[in-house]
């Protein structure tokens, strides 16, 4: 089975080599990088990835701004947002616009990795679902 790939959109380069390291040794594949909201939505739409890793705070286009981009050109995107920002309204404005996970920073290893199975796991499942619908 291929492995699912992700891209880390993240204008710390430390906590990108802490993310990439972590999902590599437990079986996931980060195709890209980027470290603000304008490069990320490139790269998302050369790349093509699975599960987008997005960090809300980031000169220029923050990460909510990114993520609404995202959704409006692909609406089967697959987002985790991670921030040092996780109060109940930051949670209320990320899951208005469709992201499902909000992580705070610093994060815990083992729930980084239950939620992106969480992810994988939903995105499989709608594929699945589509699939039927086109058969």
């Amino acid at each position: 089975m291929d492995k699912t790939t992700i891209i880390v959109v993240d204008d710390s380069p430390f906590a990108s080599k802490q993310i990439k390291d972590l999902v590599e040794e437990n079986g996931y594949e980060v195709i890209g990088y980027a470290k603000s909201g304008e490069e990320g939505i490139k790269m998302y739409e050369k790349l093509h990835p699975d599960i987008v890793i997005l960090d809300i705070i980031m000169p220029g286009i923050d990460g909510i701004e990114t993520a609404e981009i995202l959704f409006k050109s692909d609406p089967s995107a697959t987002i985790l947002m991670l921030s040092s920002l996780c109060d109940t309204g930051t949670l209320e404005e990320v899951r208005a616009i469709g992201v499902k996970y909000l992580i705070p920073k610093p994060w815990e290893d083992d729930v980084l990795l239950a939620t992106l199975e969480l992810l994988k796991k939903h995105r499989e499942e709608s594929q699945q679902e589509n699939n039927n619908k086109q058969a």
